[in-house]
C-alpha cells in the first residue's frame, strides 16, 4: 500500500493531470485551429501511451511522433555493419540492448549471436574498458548510438581508451543529433507540426539553446519537458498558451535539471574527439547534412568503418515493404496506420526498428494501447 502510494504522488498524481487536463481544455476551446504537438523523443511517446494521455486531450490537439529514437532511425546498411564486423575473425562486437534486435538485411544482430559471433549487449559503455582488457588477443568493437544525451560517455570512452592505450578497442560511431532530424521533419511537404515538445535528456547535455534555432526559422513553440506525466501535461498546457496568445517561444518546462546552456564539459569531450559527419542516412528521414558524428581524423586508428572498410557495404538498403517505419518516424502515420502492425510485426516478431525498441512509438502502442488514468 505505501508504495502504491508512493507511485500516485508527485508527478504522477492522478488529480493533478486531470486537473491540468482540464485547464488545457479549458484553453484550447479559445484557439480555433489545430494544434498538432510532436514529441521528438520516444520517450515521451511512451509516457503519453502509457498514462493514456493522449486520450485526455480535446479534439484539437493531436500527438505526432518523431524521430527521436535512436535505435528506431538507425538504416539498415548501418545494422550490417555491426553484422559485418561482429562476423570477423577474433572480433567481439559490443553495444546497446536494443540494438541486439534490430533487423538488419541480413537477420539481426541475436541471430548473428545464435550462430556464434561474440555479440555482447551492455548498459555501461565503459563495460568495453574491461571486455577489451581481459581479451588482449581479440579486437573488440563498441557499435556507438545515441543522441546528444549519450555522446558524451562515448567520447569519455575513447579518452579513456586513449589513456590506458588499449590498441585493441575500436569504434563503429552512429551518434545522431536532433535539429537536423526537426529541420527534415518541417521541409516535408506532408509535415503539419506546428508545436514541438524538446527532448530533455538532450538538452541537460546541449542545453535549451540547441532548439532556438528552430523557434525562430519555423515560429514554432518549442517546450522542453520531463519524462513523468505531469511534465507532459504541464509542457501541452505552456505550448497551448502560446498559441492562444500568438507566441512562438522557448520555454523550459524541465528547469529542475535543463540550462540554457547545458553541460559544457561533456561538450568540450565530445568536440574533442569527435566532429561532424558530411552525410547520414536516417531511416525515415534519408540522408540528412551534418547530422551525426564521426572520428576526429587522428583517431581513425580506433575507426572500424576505416579499418574494415573493405568488408563494410555502404550502399542504401531499403526497408520492409510493408513496414511504415520510415512514415511514422516522419510524423506521417501513426503505429495503427500500419497493416502489419500487431499482426506480422509485434515485439517478439518484429520487421521494423519501431517495434523493436524501448522508446519506438510501434512498441509503445503495442504496450499500452488502450491503457488510461
Amino acid at each position: 500500500m505505501i508504495e502504491l502510494n508512493q507511485l500516485y504522488q508527485g508527478f504522477r498524481n492522478p488529480d493533478t493531470i486531470h486537473n491540468l487536463a482540464k485547464e488545457i481544455k479549458t484553453l484550447a476551446s479559445q484557439y480555433p485551429d489545430k494544434i498538432n504537438i510532436m514529441e521528438v523523443c520516444g520517450g515521451h511517446t511512451h509516457t503519453i501511451m502509457k498514462y493514456g494521455l493522449n486520450q485526455l486531450l480535446p479534439s484539437n490537439i493531436e500527438f505526432v511522433h518523431g524521430p527521436g529514437c535512436p535505435v528506431c532511425i538507425m538504416p539498415k546498411e548501418r545494422i550490417d555493419h555491426a553484422a559485418i564486423l561482429a562476423a570477423q575473425p577474433d572480433v567481439i562486437l559490443v553495444t546497446l540492448g536494443d540494438m541486439i534486435r534490430v533487423p538488419g538485411s541480413k537477420g539481426s544482430l541475436a541471430q548473428f549471436r545464435a550462430k556464434g559471433c561474440d555479440i555482447r549487449p551492455i548498459y555501461d559503455p565503459l563495460d568495453c574498458l574491461t571486455i577489451a582488457k581481459d581479451n588482449p588477443d581479440k579486437t573488440v568493437i563498441f557499435f556507438a548510438i545515441g543522441f546528444e544525451t549519450s555522446t558524451p560517455m562515448t567520447a569519455i570512452l575513447i579518452e579513456q581508451a586513449e589513456q590506458q592505450q588499449l590498441a585493441n578497442l575500436l569504434f563503429h560511431i552512429n551518434h545522431v543529433l536532433v535539429p537536423p532530424a526537426i529541420d527534415a521533419v518541417m521541409a516535408d511537404a506532408n509535415a503539419t507540426v506546428n508545436a514541438f515538445i524538446g527532448p530533455s535528456h538532450v538538452s541537460v547535455i546541449s542545453g535549451a539553446k540547441l532548439y532556438r534555432p528552430t523557434v525562430e526559422k519555423y515560429a514554432t513553440p518549442v517546450v522542453v519537458s520531463g519524462f513523468e506525466p505531469v511534465d507532459v501535461m504541464e509542457s501541452i498546457l505552456r505550448i497551448v498558451q502560446q498559441k492562444v496568445t500568438g507566441k512562438a517561444e522557448l520555454d523550459v518546462q524541465y528547469s529542475r535539471a535543463v540550462s540554457e546552456d547545458g553541460n559544457l564539459h561533456a561538450q568540450q569531450k565530445v568536440d574533442r574527439y569527435l566532429m561532424l559527419r558530411p552525410h547520414f542516412r536516417w531511416r525515415g528521414l534519408g540522408p540528412l547534412a551534418d547530422s551525426a558524428l564521426m572520428l576526429k581524423p587522428e583517431f581513425r586508428h580506433r575507426d572500424a568503418e576505416v579499418i574494415f572498410s573493405d568488408k563494410l557495404n555502404f550502399d542504401d538498403i531499403d526497408d520492409h515493404k510493408a513496414c511504415q517505419c520510415g512514415d511514422i518516424l516522419r510524423g506521417i502515420a501513426k503505429p495503427k496506420d500500419c497493416k502489419v502492425f500487431g499482426r506480422g510485426c509485434t515485439p517478439e516478431t518484429p520487421l521494423g526498428s519501431c517495434m523493436v525498441s524501448s522508446e519506438g512509438a510501434c512498441n509503445a502502442y503495442y504496450r499500452y494501447n488502450g491503457i488510461s488514468l
